[in-house]
């Protein structure tokens, strides 16, 4: 059974809510973060970015107090409104790679607590501390963990029927994308909503892991601080997107490695030759089709390699290609055994990827780089129901969500 709740939202005003929202605070590049700062007094930025008005850089549990400030500044002046009743609200993104369109909600953390919600990343303890102190601050959620369920006809009849009417916002970003949202406040239509839900026996956290295990920490404190705690508290939830899985797109990450570990090329191929069949593709761009196929850019050459057939599988996670690649090569031939934090790996991400990978290389900043075949929903669903947790940057996952679109306060 999964519960969702529809709340109150914290929400931009029609005329200025394209000049509020933002992307995730670590997607932008200096410049573009510094020229939005300096020129759109409106962005959510400012909010989760304090010490620009000081012109200081300001961490820790000063920056989380400014954070706060900051948004209550942005409430006492209008530029976030609270909506009157509790709603749910659809909200719609159409890209040039196609339309995304799910529903804001609470979800649960006690389903969060006995798997009703699953996961499939592992996440560290640190942040998770972090992110419920800053939780714990500033008193709400902007950017909703995204969640993934099965299609549901009734839902897809609901959402077709309400998006025929005038959305709340409808609203164009740089990136191209429209954007659009409705507020479901009839509490019927709410009700059929929850009994659909209650009826699914679980969800999937697709994108936020950390998010949801912060907001797990901080419910369990503050449970353990009040003494009349009812289960009904608004930190007893968090904001999310749910969204169905058909409707989710999940791409790669490639890796690329700054030396061979002390390797020559010939000796790095004659130990890959142990698990893969190896093909020099020259100059010819390759980039696997398959899964258990991977692609390889050394030395100013691509190549191909495909997983040998006596290769054996254990499990789901054992079939992962990004595990593959760890076991095979990242760990036992490159040495590397930390994917988070050894600086000698990084990630790529994104439609040209593969090229930006070659670029690199080719400029000297790494040695070697591997592009993979993309995971689908089912392979993380297989290795959530196990329980079993996929390596680091093994999926990349859209939609992205905009922070400061519509906020829970808890």
């Amino acid at each position: 059974m999964v519960k969702i709740i529809p709340f109150a939202a914290v929400r931009p005003t029609k005329d200025k809510v394209s000049l509020v929202v933002s992307r995730s605070y670590e997607d932008y590049p200096t410049n573009e973060l510094n020229a939005t700062l300096s020129y759109n007094p409106f962005s959510f930025l400012h909010i989760i970015n304090p010490g620009y008005k000081f012109h200081h850089d300001i961490s820790g549990e000063r920056r989380f107090s400014l954070v706060r400030n900051r948004y209550l500044e942005f409430i006492e002046e209008n530029v976030f409104t609270k909506d009157e009743s509790p709603s749910l609200y659809i909200y719609k993104i159409k890209t040039r790679k196609g339309d995304f369109c799910g529903i804001f909600a609470g979800a649960s953390v006690e389903d969060y607590q006995n798997n009703s919600i699953k996961k499939h990343e592992a996440t560290l303890q640190t942040r998770e501390e972090l992110f419920k102190d800053y939780l714990k601050t500033v008193g709400f959620n902007a950017e909703p963990v995204l969640l993934t369920y099965p299609d549901n006809a009734e839902i897809d009849a609901i959402i077709t029927t309400v998006t025929k009417e005038i959305p709340e916002y409808e609203f164009a970003t740089t990136d191209k994308a429209v954007h659009c949202l409705w507020k479901i406040s009839n509490l019927k239509i709410i009700d059929t909503i929850q009994q659909v839900f209650k009826k699914m026996d679980c969800v999937y956290i697709a994108d936020g892991h950390h998010r949801s295990a912060s907001s797990n920490l901080l419910a369990e404190e503050l449970k353990s601080n009040n003494p009349d705690h009812t289960g009904k508290e608004p930190y007893n939830y968090f904001m999310s997107y749910f969204i169905p899985e058909s409707n989710l797109k999940i791409y790669d990450f490639n890796r690329m490695v700054k030396d061979l570990n002390g390797l020559s090329k010939e000796e790095f191929l004659i130990q890959l030759d142990e698990h893969f069949r190896i093909e020099n593709r020259g100059d010819d761009l390759y980039k696997p089709s398959k899964k258990h196929h991977f692609g390889m850019y050394l030395d100013g050459e691509f190549y191909s390699l495909y997983l040998r057939k006596h290769y054996e599988f254990s499990n789901s996670l054992s079939e992962l290609d990004t595990h593959i690649l760890y076991i095979t090569v990242l760990k036992p031939i490159l040495g590397i055994e930390d994917l988070r934090n050894d600086n000698r790996i990084e990630y790529g991400y994104g439609k040209y990827n593969t090229i930006k990978m070659k670029d690199f290389i080719d400029q000297g900043k790494f040695k070697v780089g591997f592009s993979l075949f993309p995971i689908k929903v089912d392979q993380m669903k297989k290795i959530s129901d196990e329980g079993l947790k996929m390596p680091p940057k093994s999926t990349y996952i859209e939609p992205k969500l905009k922070s400061g679109l519509t906020i829970y306060e808890f």
